[in-house]
C-alpha cells in the first residue's frame, strides 16, 4: 500500500469527510442522529468564524482506484478550556475507515491532533469513547491516555437544542436534578 498522508483538511474535502463521519455513525449504532448536510459542515469549518479544524488521512491517486475514495480517514478537533489546566484541544472524531485500519493512521492522525495542542500551548487533549467500543478504548490507553470515567468518575453531558432553548428561557427541563444548581 502506498504511503498515507496526513494534512489539514480543505473546503473541497468536505464532502467527503462527511461521508467519513456518516460511516462512523453507523459504527456506532447512531447514524440517525448525523443532521449535518456538506454545506453546512464546510461552513462551520472553512466560513468566516471556523468552529473546528480538521485532519485528513489522504491515500495517493496511485495507491486507489479510480472508484475508490481518496480520504480514508479524518481527526476532528477544536480548542477548549480548563478552569483547572488552561488551554485544551478536545478531539471530536478520530475515524480510519475499516480497510485501512491497522495501519497506523489513527495514531499518525491522533498525533498529528497532540501535535496542533502543544503548538497552541494546550496542557490536554479530551476525546470521549463509547464504552462498548473496547478496541478505541484499549488504543486510546496504549496511547497513554488515561479514562477519566473509571478513574475520576466525571460523566460528560449534553443540552440538546430544545432543551438548550428552554435552558435560555429559565426553563426547566425536567422536575427533577439538584436543588442547589
Amino acid at each position: 500500500m502506498a504511503e498515507v498522508g496526513i494534512r489539514p483538511a480543505r473546503a473541497e474535502d468536505c464532502r467527503q469527510v462527511v461521508r467519513l463521519i456518516q460511516e462512523l455513525a453507523e459504527f456506532e449504532n447512531l447514524s440517525e442522529q448525523v443532521k449535518i448536510s456538506d454545506q453546512d459542515f464546510c461552513e462551520d469549518g472553512f466560513g468566516k468564524d471556523p468552529f473546528y479544524k480538521c485532519l485528513v488521512a489522504e491515500v495517493p491517486p496511485e495507491g486507489h482506484s479510480q472508484d475508490s475514495p481518496t480520504i480514508v480517514g479524518y481527526g476532528l478537533y477544536f480548542f477548549t478550556y480548563s478552569t483547572w489546566k488552561g488551554r485544551n484541544i478536545y478531539m471530536e472524531d478520530l475515524y480510519v475507515m475499516p480497510a485501512f485500519r491497522g495501519k497506523g493512521i489513527g495514531k499518525k492522525l491522533m498525533s498529528a491532533i497532540a501535535q496542533a495542542g502543544l503548538e497552541h500551548g494546550c496542557t490536554q487533549m479530551r476525546f470521549a469513547a463509547l464504552d462498548w467500543n473496547r478496541s478505541a478504548i484499549d488504543f486510546y490507553l496504549r496511547q497513554g491516555a488515561v479514562d477519566l470515567t473509571a478513574t475520576e468518575g466525571w460523566h460528560f453531558f449534553r443540552f440538546e437544542a430544545s432543551a438548550m432553548r428552554g435552558l435560555a428561557r429559565g426553563e426547566s427541563g425536567s422536575d427533577q436534578g439538584p436543588a442547589d444548581v
